[in-house]
């Protein structure tokens, strides 16, 4: 059967008094020993808190502050990088505009004049 941790803490507490009262230690001895052992369990207690935090916290849905700043910061890259794409696909095709402009819309040759008069002529007589 395990110790409760109250019983942990007696049983300690007396292997060491009677370590000291057997003259086995000194008492500088057992108050470094009891030093030692309450900083063990110090950070036992510690890690166990924050695995049931961790734990808890997870199955809220919650995330933690660093995985918090990172997405942000993943989000930041994304939207810079489409306003990157934007801009020069912007760009692209404000040129394909003026390319577009500077064609006539006057015939160019006797050809294609006689062509354009044939199909007003043939709309018009339909």
């Amino acid at each position: 059967m395990a110790k409760t941790p109250a019983n942990e803490i007696f049983s300690t507490l007396k292997t060491y008094f009677n370590q000291l009262s057997d003259g086995e230690r000194t008492p500088a001895e057992v108050a470094t020993a009891l030093n030692g052992w309450a900083k063990e369990s110090a950070e036992s207690v510690k890690a166990k808190i924050a695995e049931e935090v961790e734990a808890t916290v997870s199955k809220m849905g919650f995330i933690k502050r660093e995985e918090y700043d990172l997405l942000l910061e993943r989000v930041s890259q994304l939207e810079s990088a489409g306003l990157k794409k934007a801009k020069s696909s912007a760009g692209s095709k404000k040129k394909s505009v003026k390319d577009s402009s500077k064609i006539s819309k006057k015939p160019s040759t006797k050809v294609e004049a006689k062509s354009v008069k044939k199909r007003t002529t043939k709309k018009a007589s339909m």
